[in-house]
């Protein structure tokens, strides 16, 4: 399919069957595909539901509205935190952001017959009458989900936090950065009573002046006994041997002349255990990567199959809140063309305005309509309900 002109958005709506809903149907399709392709048509097929009374139906709808929301929210909420664990391979996202146990993306899923095979498998939660065992059923699990990732989540970026904690002081200027991967033990004299080596800082432009002022700084510093040991983009670390009652007076003088002396112990197993520490987090958040993108792919599979369902039950509670019973409805979706979504409005408005009396009036929306609050919903005179898997983009 052309990327460019389908959206990754699908409407989910119903009609009334006509004659039969078979009819409903070719009627769909006929206004959407005649003159121009304004939408890629399927029926959506929603199985019978038993129907309890119009106060449990009214409960339902408000009931799964505040489902919908909790199930998108976690669909979103999985789908963002894949692209966080991901870091730099945000075009891997897409890959691994797929429906139906991880075989199709959500944006070119076939909605219809992945919801059919769902509903099949699990037909007998929808079995008994239309009242809160499905909910029961999607928030549970949903919920279940959307736990588990605050818990996978949190493990994970304490690990990835602390390892940037120890990235970090091994990064940065050569005045505030760890040195433990920098010196080795013979640049230092070690055990001495009386002798101490200090690492200090010099700026490159001044380093012709360290050369020819480090051993006159202070008395008793021991001449030749500095060298280069690193440098960064600005700055030289030198090494400089002294004798250790002459340290205050060396590093008073040499701050005078813009040369920073860094307050370093040599310590071998400190050091170690930092470079242990870092191998440590280092091999853990490795470890943890796997596991954690494949449990975010089944369970992205597992939220994304939970949302459609909760769209289908409300497709049909307002299906019949709208056009009574017995229940006869046609459910279809449609996906469609970015460039003709308004005239495709304006072909649904055409097919169904006649189901609506107050419909012309909301069209001009100069009429203030009683309990209908247009600032929270869209209304349609047909049962209309937006599927966005653009939530799921990231670039």
């Amino acid at each position: 399919q052309d990327k460019g002109t389908k959206m990754t958005e699908f409407w989910l709506i119903s009609a009334p069957g006509e004659k039969t809903c078979q009819q409903t149907w070719e009627k769909l399709h006929a206004a959407t595909t005649k003159n121009n392709n304004l939408s890629t048509n399927s029926k959506f097929n929603i199985p019978d539901l038993k129907v309890g009374t119009l106060d449990v139906l009214v409960g339902l709808s408000d009931e799964l509205a505040k489902l919908d929301a909790f199930v998108e929210s976690v669909v979103k909420k999985v789908a963002q935190y894949m692209a966080d664990v991901l870091e730099d391979s945000k075009d891997k996202v897409q890959e691994n952001l797929l429906a139906n146990g991880g075989k199709v993306r959500p944006s070119e899923i076939h909605l219809p017959r992945l919801l059919e095979q769902q509903w099949q498998a699990e037909h007998k939660f929808y079995s008994s009458s239309l009242d809160t065992v499905p909910f029961l059923f999607v928030f549970k699990g949903v919920n279940q989900i959307d736990n588990d990732l605050k818990a996978r989540a949190s493990a994970y970026n304490n690990l990835k936090g602390n390892l940037q904690n120890l990235e970090r002081k091994n990064a940065g200027s050569l005045l505030t950065r760890s040195l433990a991967d920098i010196v080795k033990k013979e640049d230092f004299v070690l055990d001495s009573e009386y002798l101490v080596t200090l690492l200090v800082i010099v700026p490159k432009l001044n380093y012709n002046d360290w050369v020819k002022q480090y051993e006159t700084l202070a008395e008793m510093v021991v001449p030749r006994s500095s060298n280069v040991l690193f440098e960064d983009q600005d700055s030289y670390l030198c090494n400089v041997t002294l004798f250790r009652k002459a340290v205050d007076d060396f590093k008073h003088k040499a701050r005078e002349y813009k040369f920073m002396v860094r307050d370093f112990q040599y310590n071998e197993e400190e050091m170690k255990a930092d470079k242990e520490e870092m191998n440590r987090l280092s091999t853990d958040k490795k470890k943890q990567f796997g596991p954690l993108v494949r449990w975010l792919k089944v369970n992205f599979s597992e939220a994304f199959i939970a949302w459609i369902h909760v769209k289908a039950l409300r497709v049909f509670v307002e299906s019949v809140l709208r056009y009574g019973l017995p229940v006869n409805f046609q459910a279809m979706l449609l996906q469609p063309n970015k460039k003709t979504m308004k005239k495709l409005r304006e072909v649904l408005y055409d097919l169904y305005k006649h189901l609506d009396s107050s419909a012309a009036a909301i069209i001009d929306a100069t009429m203030d309509i009683p309990g209908l609050n247009l600032s929270q919903q869209e209304y349609y005179p047909y049962v209309y309900y937006k599927i966005d898997c653009n939530l799921l983009e990231f670039k």
